[in-house]
């Protein structure tokens, strides 16, 4: 599978500003904090929208546009943006590179805008829920507080760091973004709450992610709001005809290439397998339907069990895995919880052959809870490697990540967070002035193959599909590193009904 092309001025320039903000954050001189929030437009968690004070990047240049991160070379006092160009969209003006070539914003792929056509902005409507005359509000709703603190809080750093990155330098037909950012706190309850200020306060809702997602699906769709979430996981989300997805999951649709990987490489581990799970929110539906698609391509479960959100003792499941013989272990569930079950296999001497699970723990923080009881894990993955900055937008995403949350690590939730930010972007930029929220919605349905520039496998956004692709990884000494051949392993689907 080809990755989407880049320009050789694109990469530099972006080479550039990723290398101005990591070198800032490796200085210990990150921006403070107010510049940040003007940056990436005013932030409140389950809180009214507020602006914020101080000082933006780039203001106290001569020239500047506020919000416009400074590069390199741009000591005349002019400003350079991330697609190349002087200025916001639709400007003509191009800085040149090393070879002296130069590329306008709104064609660069990794601009803001994505080098979407811009529609006319002829007959923009300020008077819609969520828009002023100079601001549009985007809903953010995640995991945040619950039994796992933080469990989805990556995503809503990854979603504030596309819109910091929009900001700086660009608006959406005379508006900045703002986000208005929200905890469903992993109950359904929580995720209608949520749901229900976002449909009265803000235009769309963009990035969001939450276990239990289905909470506020009816919500979302009565008042007709576009819920484009970085991850959609349950049966009442996909069918919300408003709500679509960065990630989107079919549940009953299972990807065949991940489990045809191991009967080939592991043929008699495979025999003897033990799947457990986190007995919450999506986790036993989508168990389910791995369950049955793996089994149909050549696995053995010979454990199949759920285990509670307040399970303290992990011991008796190893006991149990001991006594069947099992080679290979599947948990899915979050990172904290895989830490409890390794710990407690370690302390009965119990090593499979395989321990997989999916991009959960593809995090830094699995990495330093686990020590050396992760090395050896597998994971299946549906992005690229968080450090392969031969992918201009990765290296993107991690920049004004270290901005908007300075010391946050990246995530597979992340990463899509951004991937949904992306693509608003985009499809609100070819709008125009045509922009609202049936459009928005219409438009999305429209979406196929999205990869955001190739940081993730092609999502059938508008199909609300399961990706059928994926990578396996391995975790050793700290350093993760991709042992599938080639770019993802890509194959048929399972579909086994919901």
């Amino acid at each position: 599978m080809a990755r989407p092309s880049r320009t050789r001025t694109a990469s530099a320039r972006l080479l550039a500003l990723a290398t101005l903000a990591l070198a800032l954050a490796a200085c210990g001189s990150q921006l403070e904090p107010g510049d940040v929030r003007v940056a990436g437009g005013p932030i409140a968690i389950d809180g009214p929208v507020t602006s914020a004070d101080g000082a933006v990047p780039g203001a106290s240049v001569p020239g500047a546009e506020p919000g416009a991160p400074v590069l390199p070379g741009s000591s005349d006092g002019g400003t350079t943006t991330a697609g190349g160009s002087t200025g916001r969209t639709g400007a003509t003006g191009s800085a040149g590179d090393a070879d002296g070539a130069g590329e306008p914003a709104d064609t660069a792929e990794n601009a803001p805008t994505g080098g979407a056509a811009a529609g006319s902005c002829d007959g923009f409507d300020n008077d819609q829920t969520g828009v002023t005359a100079d601001t549009i509000t985007l809903a953010n709703s995640v995991d945040i507080s619950g039994p796992v603190p933080g469990l989805f809080e990556s995503a809503q750093q990854g979603m504030r760091a596309f819109v910091a990155y929009f900001n700086a330098t660009e608006e959406l037909c005379g508006h900045k973004l703002e986000v208005l950012a929200l905890d469903s706190r992993s109950d359904a309850g929580a995720d209608q709450q949520a749901y229900q200020r976002a449909c009265d306060e803000s235009f769309a809702a963009v990035g969001s992610q939450s276990a239990f997602d289905f909470g506020g699906a009816a919500t979302a769709q009565s008042c007709g709001l576009p819920d484009l979430r970085a991850y959609s996981l349950t049966t009442d989300r996909r069918n919300c005809t408003t709500c679509y997805a960065a990630y989107g999951v079919r549940p009953g649709q299972v990807p065949n290439a991940m489990p045809q990987f191991w009967v080939k490489k592991e043929p008699d581990a495979v025999k003897h397998v033990a799947m457990l799970y986190v007995n919450a929110g999506a986790a036993p539906e989508n168990a389910s339907a791995f369950r049955k698609a793996w089994t149909a391509n050549g696995w053995n479960i010979d454990i199949f069990q759920g285990i509670d959100v307040s399970e303290f003792n992990y011991a008796p499941y190893v006991q149990q895995m001991k006594d069947k013989g099992i080679e290979f272990v599947n948990y899915i569930g979050p990172y904290q919880f895989t830490v409890k079950l390794q710990q407690a296999m370690a302390q009965q001497g119990f090593a499979p052959k395989v321990f997989l699970q999916d991009a959960t723990i593809y995090d830094a923080a699995y990495v330093e809870q686990a020590g050396e009881l992760g090395n050896g894990v597998y994971v299946y993955s549906q992005t690229h490697l968080f450090d392969d900055f031969s992918i201009a937008e990765m290296e993107l995403y991690r920049a004004w990540l270290s901005q908007v949350a300075p010391g946050a690590e990246p995530t597979a939730y992340g990463v899509y967070a951004w991937s949904a930010a992306r693509l608003f972007v985009q499809e609100a930029t070819k709008l125009g002035g045509k922009l609202n929220r049936k459009t928005l919605v219409a438009a999305l349905s429209q979406v196929r193959d999205w990869t955001a520039n190739g940081m993730h496998v092609p999502q059938a956004v508008g199909a609300k599909t399961t990706a059928n692709c994926a990578s396996i990884i391995r975790l050793d000494g700290g350093t993760w590193t991709k042992v599938s051949p080639g770019e993802f392993l890509c194959s048929s689907l399972s579909n086994l009904g919901s």
